[in-house]
């Protein structure tokens, strides 16, 4: 699904989304098709559930959105070094 039909389907929530599909441009990650996981009132409780998914399947592309934004902007970064976790 596209951004602005997510923002039609769910206005003025948060969201946990996937990306299904996504690319890089100038160091921007173009997030192309996204599918819907879960709505929330509660920002916090959305963060909840993300760092859970997170955690049980780190290569997945989720993201916590707010659907009063009418663009996505997600600034990709380089890990540099080791990453040391759970």
């Amino acid at each position: 699904m596209k951004w602005q039909e997510v923002r039609l389907n769910h206005p003025n929530r948060w969201l946990l989304v996937e990306a299904a599909q996504a690319h890089t441009e100038a160091n921007q990650r173009i997030l192309d098709d996204l599918v819907v996981l879960d709505t929330y009132k509660d920002s916090v409780v959305a963060m909840r559930d993300y760092t859970q998914m997170h955690r049980q399947c780190p290569d997945r592309e989720l993201y916590v959105l707010h659907t009063s934004r009418e663009e996505i902007e997600v600034e990709e970064r380089r890990w540099f070094g080791f990453r040391i976790g759970a």
